[in-house]
């Protein structure tokens, strides 16, 4: 892989974490520099999903704790994150990309053991589309 999409795709990763990175300036600034739109929201959004995969693996690892009376969230928290989560449901995760707000929707949805497959589905669509969004003027900009 291309060091430089190799790069995004880790950035992208960790800006997916608790980290406070911005993944987008960098993906703009290769497909200004030449690299194909395409490769470059594939690296974003790869790296990108699997932070948030992380974030749910970690909520799940969490959730372990439960009956061992060594979970680190109070119950009265995990209530609200039962009830908001039930409220909004699963298709709250199409806003996994928002800041700050999208690495607690990744770890709730671990912590209440949402399903792998609906998670990444979900989650992928939403940060796919808010890269596609972010890239489409670059791409469209070289193209001309």
């Amino acid at each position: 892989m291309d060091p430089a999409l190799l790069g995004l795709a880790v950035w992208a990763f960790l800006a997916a974490t608790i980290l406070p990175l911005a993944s987008e300036p960098l993906a703009v600034g290769l497909v200004a520099a030449g690299r194909g739109v395409v490769e470059v929201w594939a690296a974003a959004t790869l790296g990108n999903v699997t932070g948030s995969v992380l974030n749910w693996w970690l909520g799940r690892a969490v959730a372990g704790l439960e009956g061992r009376g060594r979970l680190p969230v109070s119950r009265a928290t995990l209530a609200r994150a039962e009830t908001w989560f039930g409220r909004f449901g699963r298709p709250a995760l199409l806003l996994a990309w928002l800041p700050v707000v999208g690495d607690a929707l990744t770890r709730v949805a671990g912590l209440l053991r949402t399903p792998l497959g609906p998670f990444l589905l979900l989650v992928g669509l939403g940060k796919g589309a808010r890269y596609a969004l972010v890239l489409a003027p670059t791409g469209a900009l070289l193209a001309d």
